[in-house]
């Protein structure tokens, strides 16, 4: 008889108060409930274009113009959503002082692949005290509570090899040329060609800059710590992505190789999820702050 993986909120609290270095794994199912647009499925183009052709550096060098315009749409829409139930969840959990009532003596890091600023925000709006940085401050070589793996949509970064600058910058737009492009998203808009020079360009040194996120072919940030990481932890939170979908499906596996648990939390039931220890199917602004005990906090 095949293994189903529990969906029950009491089994995953006592898998959850005995586990000692705790990890999520978040994807773009986090912020769906924000408003976010995920740009899979039938959602996956923008104009005409795949939306996944659009984040490498070949599509950049070809067409700067089109891939700003992308981002820029992409930045003007994230400006406008705010973080959600589950992201104020993984923000509160990143509390030892929340988190040790109901998993005492644990760390945790939240390894996002997500680039839309969102879990950011949750985590800047949690008060000093609660996340304790008021007692913890010189304690700066303590584990991460959150890694941007591929990067950030609001930063910017120098395309010239000997500036390389990287600054975040929230502006809107973020270059005037851009203003008004973020509406033209149907397969039929005229497209505008906007030159090089009136394009995004760096602060220091004055060449075209490019969105700082991690785009297709290009290596993750914080990848030798997050491998660390999961080589530490007993139990992976797998959040609004599959935990076949690599990366996750990486690290889900190496926790359950060294004898710890999965848990997956997703809108919808996806291929390989048999392999989870739990599987928490629905929203997860609903079920993750259930499963974390917070519900029971407020």
């Amino acid at each position: 008889m095949p293994y189903t993986p529990r969906g029950d909120m009491a089994s995953f609290s006592k898998v959850l108060s005995k586990s000692k270095g705790i990890i999520a794994v978040a994807g773009a199912g986090l912020s769906a409930a924000s408003g976010i647009p995920t740009f899979r499925g039938t959602g996956g183009l923008w104009r005409k274009y795949d939306a996944i052709s659009l984040g490498t550096p070949e599509a950049f060098e070809e067409n700067p113009s089109r891939v700003w315009q992308f981002y820029h749409y992409r930045r003007e829409k994230a400006l406008k959503c705010q973080p959600n139930a589950a992201h104020m969840a993984l923000a509160a959990f990143s509390s030892k002082q929340i988190r040790d009532v109901v998993a005492p003596g644990s760390t945790f890091t939240l390894k996002t692949q997500n680039v839309d600023g969102l879990s950011r925000r949750a985590l800047d709006s949690m008060p000093p005290s609660v996340l304790g940085v008021e007692s913890d401050a010189e304690a700066k070589d303590e584990q991460p509570v959150m890694l941007e793996m591929h990067g950030r949509l609001f930063d910017v970064v120098c395309t010239s090899e000997k500036c390389s600058h990287r600054e975040h910058d929230m502006k809107s737009p973020i270059a005037p040329a851009l203003a008004g492009t973020e509406e033209l998203v149907e397969a039929g808009a005229v497209e505008p060609n906007i030159p090089p020079s009136d394009l995004p360009r760096c602060s220091k040194c004055g060449s075209l800059a490019r969105p700082g996120v991690v785009w297709f072919g290009e290596i993750p940030h914080y990848w030798d710590i997050i491998d660390e990481l999961v080589d530490e932890a007993d139990l992976c939170l797998v959040v609004g992505t599959s935990s076949t979908v690599y990366p996750a499906a990486g690290y889900a596996a190496k926790v359950q190789d060294n004898g710890g648990k999965v848990a997956v939390f997703n809108l919808d039931r996806s291929e390989g999820d048999e392999d989870a220890d739990f599987l928490f199917l629905g929203p997860c602004e609903e079920t993750l702050p259930e499963a974390l005990g917070l519900s029971r906090q407020q």
